[in-house]
């Protein structure tokens, strides 16, 4: 069995395999996917990542959300207590460049999204199974936010991030949906 470790690697390679065109025409499917799901067209306010180079586009996903009139929460990372806050995002100088070159809020330019404010919430990994499961990139900060987090979860991938099963640990929570660029796949 691979350790996570080496199936983050895998999956990362196979990720930055894909040509500039070909992504831009994946994130494209996956997104028109995610704008006809149910829980994205009635939440009213969605948590999403701001994506980094090689991640699906939810940059696209935050301009279309603002344009629908939803609100934005973009999450910040401590690294001291490994814990992760949401901050409501309405334009892009709002963000700073952080570690490794993520964009997060300024904490002093945005308001705090206590989790219950949150109707969808958008899940980041490498790796997902058809149980919902997932490996993540390792830092363990949505591990412990789902924890407290009690509404919608979905991912966004490429189909082929979508295995059997990966190992899971006692902790792991599932997503209640990943959207691939070619279906839907409802856990509960």
């Amino acid at each position: 069995m691979q350790s996570k470790h080496e199936w983050r690697t895998n999956m990362k390679l196979k990720i930055n395999e894909i040509r500039a065109e070909e992504k831009a025409l994946l994130d494209q499917q996956i997104l028109n996917r995610l704008y006809t799901y149910e829980p994205y067209n009635t939440a009213e306010t969605i948590g999403l990542t701001v994506a980094m180079k090689g991640e699906i586009n939810t940059k696209e996903i935050i301009e279309k959300a603002w344009e629908d009139g939803k609100r934005v929460a973009v999450p910040k990372c401590d690294p001291k207590t490994k814990q992760m806050t949401f901050h409501y995002l309405t334009e892009w100088d709002q963000l700073e460049s952080v570690y490794f070159g993520l964009e997060e809020p300024r904490p002093d330019q945005t308001a705090l999204c206590p989790p219950e404010e949150i109707n969808l919430l958008l899940v980041p990994g490498l790796i997902f199974d058809r149980h919902g499961f997932r490996i993540g990139f390792g830092g363990g900060y949505y591990d412990r936010y789902l924890k407290k987090y009690s509404n919608a979860t979905v991912s966004l991938a490429y189909e082929f991030q979508l295995v059997e099963k990966v190992p899971t640990e006692s902790f792991d929570l599932p997503v209640q949906a990943i959207i691939t660029n070619e279906q839907i796949v409802n856990i509960i």
